[in-house]
């Protein structure tokens, strides 16, 4: 097969499944680990694919990639994040759980907590718990985004306001090489700031594929969370700057 081939079978690839592996490209396609990582480097030199450590994602910029492939982007790594979560997550507190797939992993990890009342403005992650014996789910109003299940706007973050979080569970789609959270939705960014302001702790849920990503507007500096809970060591120059966040690696 030529170069021009596999790689477009690479990005045909990447497109349906959200993520390549270095290794897993090696051996489906039959050629060498120095080739496979060529051919992904010159389909990100070309704004293709965005390089991530072991593989390349599907390139971000103005708008994020579909639901369903970020979904399946990283799955293992974000059940261990979501395991190591729901460790440090004490009973009988009020928790809120933010939009996107992290945070969806760490819902489905709090199976056998107790007394919870946990507010979500995702309704993913409202039908997760939808069957959890001993909690209290609280779904906020707002505008529903049918692309992720996510409800946002004016209602949104006023039914937010009125609680005080004991913790607040968060993900975001990129961090960039100074430590901003970064997102691609205004309104999300907006009722994520109102909570990482109110909640008495905050903790940020999110894989490695995020620091190779890019979005828009930006939340707050990483050193605003007391948690970060990933599954790779975060950049020097960002971990460089957290000296009161706790990094946990899953």
């Amino acid at each position: 097969m030529s170069a021009k081939l596999r790689q477009l079978d690479i990005l045909h690839r990447a497109r349906s499944e959200g993520h390549v592996s270095v290794e897993t490209l090696a051996d489906t396609l039959g050629v060498t680990l120095q080739t496979i990582r060529r051919d992904l480097a010159d389909l990100a030199s070309a704004g293709q694919l965005e390089r991530v450590h072991g593989g390349a994602v599907v390139p971000s910029g103005t708008v994020n990639i579909a639901y369903e492939e970020r979904r399946r982007l990283n799955e293992v790594a974000k059940a261990r994040i979501a395991a190591r979560a729901a460790r440090l997550i004490p009973n009988d507190i009020c928790l809120f759980v933010s939009i996107g797939t992290t945070a969806e992993a760490v819902a489905r990890a709090l199976h056998s907590h107790s007394g919870l009342m946990v507010v979500t403005n995702n309704i993913n992650v409202a039908q997760i718990l939808s069957g959890h014996p001993d909690a209290r789910i609280v779904l906020t109003g707002g505008t529903l985004r049918h692309t992720d299940g996510g409800l946002t706007g004016p209602l949104a973050d006023a039914q937010l306001a009125q609680f005080r979080f004991d913790l607040a569970v968060i993900g975001c789609s990129a961090i960039d090489a100074q430590g901003m959270l970064l997102d691609f939705d205004m309104d999300e960014v907006r009722a994520l700031r109102g909570v990482i302001d109110t909640a008495k702790q905050s903790c940020l849920v999110v894989d490695q594929s995020k620091f190779a990503r890019h979005a828009p507007m930006t939340i707050a500096p990483i050193n605003r969370l007391d948690q970060v809970i990933t599954d790779a060591p975060l950049p020097d120059a960002i971990a460089g700057n957290m000296p009161h966040t706790d990094i946990l690696l899953a």
